[in-house]
């Protein structure tokens, strides 16, 4: 934005090398303190600091013009003309003293108001007070420079040592000090060539380090709990994004971090606001707006400190600085870009409505797949359960012909059986005897009585099966007397585990609470053991 209107004929650079100028024939007392300032601006005297003095104002006088040959602008000798100063005879009986002569240069020097000045900064220094000094100078002059706290907020820019500008402000003279110096309120650049130069010069140097790479550039949140706006506090930005949220999500978080979108102070501003979102993380997102402007205006998103910041976010930075024909660097270095407010309102939250609508269908779409889902677990559970109790009936009955075939291989072992299998041999033993002696006896007898000894041989018979039948019957009873049941007859008895039917050879196979069956010699007890003593 130009400092001046561009008619404006005191507005141009040279206006202070033309007030140097002699005055013209014609000109009226004050009319150096009349130039460089609108004309309703009137000279104000006694500013706050002044001391009250008579009024003392110097009259000067224009010497007539050279007679001949002489223009009013080429005095004889090629020099300028002279004011001569005449004081009155009054006056001149008294000097000035030091104040009264400084506050009459300051008063002369106040109307010097909206004054160009272009020229080169150098001692650039910020004082406690946030106050800016420094030098403009052009190689020949040097003029001391103050920027105040308050104007510096509303520059565009600020100055930098080495660079040339083009100031606005006015003159002013400081007694104490005996300095002239120029109230600066207006910074422009004056070649805004050099300064696309330097912003080309940024961009190169981020490209280099990979700043611009999608790569790098973080995904936006699908839903954010709270969006952080920063933005001037007051315009149509605010409102507009703040409308296009709560339009697609009504309740969303908004989170305003206030900041300068224009100035000098503006990137530091921006700064510290992207720095104090990612300290307290109240949001998910950032939206960094603005409502477009010149290429001046938008040079605060053109600076390297509010690119680093973006670059140093934790949380994703999405920019919207408005209809510009130049991208910004800050749009660059963003997560995302976009024109307008409205769209970076859409872009970084969905429609709620939206939202409900996909959530019922993916509700539907998931009770279908659950529906299917546990008609195929349930049929493999059915699946599972058949095999599971087929090998449990496996498991099962595995163990039992185990037992089975064990306690029929114990029953063969058991003295009674093998008493009963031996009197089974004995038997077929006596009955094959029996059938073999019948046998020899007939034969024998058909012997004898060939012989006549057939009575003999009878008693010989007859004795015979007497001793082995006395034999066998000593036998039996040796048997019947080692039998389990001849034992038990006696009052001994057999312990056995009623579950497994394992016999109970020692204390330390039973257990209290056990149940046991006692076989007797006629009968068995069932019992639950009571007490174990080993």
């Amino acid at each position: 934005m130009p400092l001046l209107a561009a008619g404006d004929a005191a507005a141009r650079p040279d206006a202070v090398r033309r007030l140097r100028r002699s005055p013209r024939r014609g000109d009226r007392v004050g009319d150096l303190a009349q130039r460089g300032r609108p004309p309703d601006q009137q000279a104000r005297l006694h500013q706050t600091g002044e001391k009250h003095v008579p009024n003392r104002r110097l009259t000067w006088q224009i010497p007539p013009p050279h007679p001949v040959g002489r223009s009013a602008a080429q005095p004889p000798g090629g020099g300028d003309r002279k004011l001569i100063p005449v004081l009155k005879p009054e006056e001149a009986q008294r000097p000035y003293t030091v104040t009264e002569l400084a506050n009459e240069i300051r008063r002369e020097l106040r109307p010097l108001t909206a004054l160009l000045l272009k020229g080169e900064v150098s001692g650039m220094k910020r004082g406690t007070a946030g106050h800016y000094n420094f030098s403009i100078q052009d190689g020949l002059s040097r003029l001391d420079a103050v920027l105040f706290a308050d104007d510096s907020r509303r520059v565009t820019t600020l100055p930098e040592d080495g660079q040339v500008f083009i100031f606005r402000g006015r003159v002013d003279f400081f007694g104490k000090t005996g300095r002239l110096s120029f109230i600066v309120d207006q910074v422009e650049f004056d070649d805004v060539g050099k300064l696309r130069a330097r912003l080309e010069e940024l961009k190169r140097r981020l490209e280099l380090e990979g700043a611009f790479d999608p790569k790098r550039k973080r995904s936006l949140p699908f839903l954010p709990h709270n969006v952080a706006l920063l933005t001037s506090p007051t315009g149509a930005v605010i409102n507009d994004l703040q409308e296009t949220i709560w339009d697609r999500y009504p309740n969303m978080g908004i989170v305003l971090y206030p900041v300068q979108v224009q100035g000098a102070g503006a990137p530091m501003s921006v700064t510290r606001a992207l720095r104090r979102c990612n300290q307290e993380k109240v949001a998910d997102v950032i939206v960094l707006a603005r409502g477009g402007g010149s290429f001046e205006e938008m040079y605060a998103f053109n600076t390297e400190l509010v690119a680093r910041a973006i670059l140093d976010s934790r949380l994703p930075v999405v920019t919207a600085l408005g209809h510009t024909s130049d991208r910004t660097v800050a749009d660059m270095v963003g997560d995302a870009e976009c024109r307008t407010p409205t769209e970076a309102g859409a872009r970084v939250v969905p429609k709620k409505a939206d939202l409900l609508t996909s959530l019922r269908e993916r509700r539907r779409r998931l009770e279908r797949e659950v529906g299917r889902r546990l008609s195929r677990e349930m049929d493999g559970l059915k699946s599972l359960r058949m095999r599971l109790l087929r090998l449990l009936t496996t498991l099962i009955q595995r163990p039992a012909d185990r037992v089975a075939r064990a306690q029929a291989d114990l029953a063969k072992l058991s003295p009674v059986h093998q008493i009963e299998r031996r009197e089974l041999g004995l038997r077929e033993q006596q009955r094959r005897l029996r059938a073999a002696v019948t046998l020899r006896l007939q034969v024998s007898r058909g012997r004898l009585a060939a012989t006549g000894g057939q009575e003999r041989i009878e008693r010989a018979l007859a004795n015979r099966i007497t001793e082995e039948a006395r034999r066998l019957e000593g036998q039996r009873r040796r048997l019947v007397a080692l039998s389990p049941e001849s034992v038990l007859t006696r009052g001994y008895s057999i312990t056995r585990d009623a579950a497994t039917g394992v016999i109970l050879r020692s204390a330390a196979q039973a257990s209290v609470e056990q149940k046991v069956t006692i076989q007797l010699g006629s009968g068995t007890l069932g019992g639950r053991v009571e007490e174990v003593k080993a």
